[in-house]
């Protein structure tokens, strides 16, 4: 089952699906060595990176995901990162999320607006149960970030992924729709 393409809305970002447009910003950002430090996926091309382009469009269509373009309202066709929800379990009523930014807009707010305006779609639109995150043990401004919204810290799942040949811890993180949020 495919899941609608749709926009939300905040005081001052939109997010939007992503688009064929969009490659060469998604190739900026996951090409960065300072968004890729912490995040699970990265690539070294343009071409590369449509591969990504087609897991986004794949989950959406596929009904197991949706990942938006995280943007400027007042340059909506300018990605400055995404954001996103995948692995959703439908019976079960979860889905992990994942985020990442272009260093430009670090500290500035944009993350935590985009993420507290998913997860309240996620909760309210989509009635699922459970949000997961998993981040890279050193990975403190995204653990920072997820407690700022009412995550729990579950625990350290210890070397769950291989990076760079090696196997890194990730800290597990929840949220409950039955949670008292920060949001």
């Amino acid at each position: 089952m495919s899941l609608p393409p749709f926009e939300i809305n905040t005081a001052r970002l939109l997010l939007r699906p992503f688009t064929n447009a969009d490659l060469d910003g998604v190739y900026q950002g996951l090409s960065d060595p300072k968004v890729v430090q912490h995040y699970g996926v990265s690539y070294s091309t343009l071409e590369e990176t449509s591969e990504q382009m087609y897991w986004y469009q794949h989950i959406q269509q596929t009904g197991v995901g949706q990942w938006w373009c995280i943007c400027l309202a007042s340059h909506p066709d300018r990605l400055i990162g995404g954001c996103g929800l995948n692995d959703l379990q439908k019976e079960h009523r979860r889905a992990e999320i994942g985020y990442w930014l272009l260093p430009a807009f670090w500290h500035q707010g944009f993350a935590t607006e985009a993420v507290a305006a998913m997860l309240e779609y996620a909760f309210q639109t989509m009635k699922l149960h459970r949000i997961g995150a998993d981040v890279d043990l050193d990975n403190h401004t995204s653990a920072n970030l997820l407690l700022r919204l009412g995550f729990t810290r579950e625990g350290v799942r210890r070397g769950f992924e291989i990076k760079n040949a090696h196997p890194i811890d990730l800290q597990l993180f929840s949220l409950l729709a039955t949670d008292s949020p920060a949001r």
